[in-house]
């Protein structure tokens, strides 16, 4: 029997649900079709920031599965709510691309002119580039990647963020001029991961998608995630988390930046891959003593 997967229609959805699908199939032998659901994210023009960002391209996928028109769902990882929802479960964390953002235009963010225009829809982007180069001019941007890069070459904007792995998944990482180290912008929480979500009373479904999932990436991105939902934060917010599990422990860096780049709560710790919830809520309990709030309550002004 034919699976059906549940994807936004982006090419960048589309095209990473493919590569889950054929990863699927090539693991277990089944055919798996992929259905393009529009999500309000897809067709609202606002900038995600007003929304509340978190949600907006999970809902209609959501709904789908639990009509039972879809068998499961591939999200990124980083769009999707910390707050779990009891009908589903994250049947599977495939292994992790890039965790990186990435600078796409002729120069690196050093060598650019003073007053350049850098476009991004993120205020965790616009807050840590502010610290690295406040001379510059950063605008506010939607759209897919090929709308994004488009602005460069026509001239509209000098550069754009993205996330490193979603060029890469598209072919598009020849365009690539820089790649943010974590020392410099520290990514979104779950950047770079897909999530593989079903209805949690599918046993059957949840242990077939479970060939996929990456104990690794799943002990890093549920610390990460672990700090966004401890700060009470969405993905909106200017909020940057990266773990790296060696195997037995993780380590574990979070940062939220004032949305002017002058200030920040940047704070680290290690612990057991094991303990990985307790220690992103350990860590963000500690920023929170240190006034991230504070940081995060500016943006609201």
């Amino acid at each position: 029997m034919t699976l059906r997967l549940g994807t936004r229609r982006s090419t960048m959805a589309m095209t990473q649900s493919g590569m889950v699908a054929d990863a699927y199939s090539a693991r277990t032998g089944r055919a798996i079709e992929l259905v393009g659901i529009t999500t309000f994210g897809d067709v609202t023009k606002a900038h995600l920031a007003q929304l509340g960002g978190t949600g907006v391209f999970v809902s209609a996928l959501r709904d789908k599965l639990a009509e039972g028109a879809i068998d499961f769902a591939v999200h990124s990882l980083k769009d999707l709510p910390t707050k779990p929802d009891p009908r589903f479960t994250l049947a599977a964390l495939p292994e992790r691309h890039d965790h990186r953002d990435a600078l796409v235009g002729s120069k690196k963010l050093a060598d650019l002119p003073p007053g350049s225009r850098v476009g991004t829809g993120s205020p965790r982007r616009i807050a840590m580039l502010r610290a690295l180069r406040s001379d510059l001019e950063y605008v506010p941007i939607r759209g897919n990647a090929d709308t994004r890069i488009g602005k460069v070459t026509s001239g509209e904007l000098d550069a754009v963020v993205l996330a490193s792995a979603g060029l890469a998944r598209l072919g598009r990482d020849a365009e690539i001029a820089q790649i943010f180290e974590i020392e410099e912008l520290l990514p979104a929480p779950g950047q770079g991961a897909l999530a593989v979500e079903c209805l949690v009373d599918r046993a059957d479904l949840v242990e077939f998608l479970g060939v996929l999932d990456d104990p690794r990436t799943r002990s890093a991105v549920v610390a990460e995630r672990a700090v966004l939902s401890a700060l009470e934060a969405g993905c909106s917010a200017p909020v940057g988390a990266f773990a790296a599990d060696d195997g037995q422990n993780l380590n574990l860096t979070a940062a939220v930046v004032a949305l002017d780049g002058q200030a920040a709560v940047r704070k680290s710790a290690a612990g057991p891959s094991s303990e990985a919830d307790r220690l992103g809520r350990l860590l963000a309990a500690e920023m929170l003593a240190e006034g991230a709030d504070r940081l995060m309550g500016e943006q609201s002004h």
